[in-house]
């Protein structure tokens, strides 16, 4: 079985027991897809019961596709913490490229799941759910990037991200390239159009307007206020 990353969840919170069920059950969903059965396969590998499984993931299969979210940013920033100062010393462009690069790299095993999660989810329109998810995954790899902003930076910066983030890896599901050389390279092209379109414009201001709304709306709805951006 895959190490699992440090956790940041306090201990006792079945964090690292719900970790380990994923896994298990990944190699099953390239093939089952999000399916019961692919949870009662990796169930029984990891050797959980079905009442143990029914107290880790309530919400079922489903439940347990989302956590594969949580999983992989916080086995991102585990790995970018290990880095240490050879991360630290990178400039912030290059932070960003490596954390996104980690992302994908940590879910390059279970590839065929993630392509079979972001196919399940399109057949759904945009959730309160989807956008915390996404949210939660950019402001992750800025803030491992060392970004503290609380201004409409804030915002421009992760809608920004999102955007590259949810390209590069369209590209990198069908990258069959030696060491995803071909994803690598287009993560670069995207990041450099980025900067270049953001100097263009003073301050990013007309950027935060562009990317503001959805970031804040998923803000507040991890803050548990569900209110509509204004």
């Amino acid at each position: 079985m895959t190490d699992l990353p440090p956790s940041d969840q306090p201990l006792g919170d079945q964090t690292a027991e719900r970790d380990a069920l994923l896994l298990a059950v990944l190699p099953h969903v390239a093939f089952d897809g999000w399916t019961r059965q692919a949870l009662r396969l990796g169930a029984e590998d990891a050797g959980f019961g079905l009442d143990e499984v029914a107290v880790l993931v309530p919400g079922g299969i489903a439940a347990l596709s989302d956590h594969l979210h949580d999983w992989a940013d916080r086995a991102m920033v585990a790995r970018l913490a290990e880095e240490g100062e050879a991360f630290e010393s990178l400039r912030v462009r290059e932070k960003i490229a490596r954390a996104v690069t980690v992302r994908l790299d940590l879910l390059l095993p279970y590839r065929d799941a993630v392509r079979r999660d972001l196919a399940r989810r399109a057949l759904r329109p945009l959730s309160r759910r989807g956008l915390h998810q996404l949210h939660r995954t950019v402001d992750a790899m800025w803030r491992a990037a060392g970004d503290r902003s609380t201004d409409i930076n804030y915002y421009s910066k992760r809608g920004l991200l999102a955007g590259v983030y949810a390209s590069t890896l369209l590209v990198w599901l069908d990258d069959r390239s030696e060491g995803q050389e071909i994803t690598g390279a287009f993560l670069e092209r995207r990041i450099g159009e980025v900067l270049a379109f953001g100097r263009q414009i003073s301050g990013l201001k007309r950027l935060g307007d562009l990317a503001e709304a959805p970031f804040r709306l998923a803000a507040r709805l991890r803050e548990g206020r569900g209110a509509a951006a204004p």
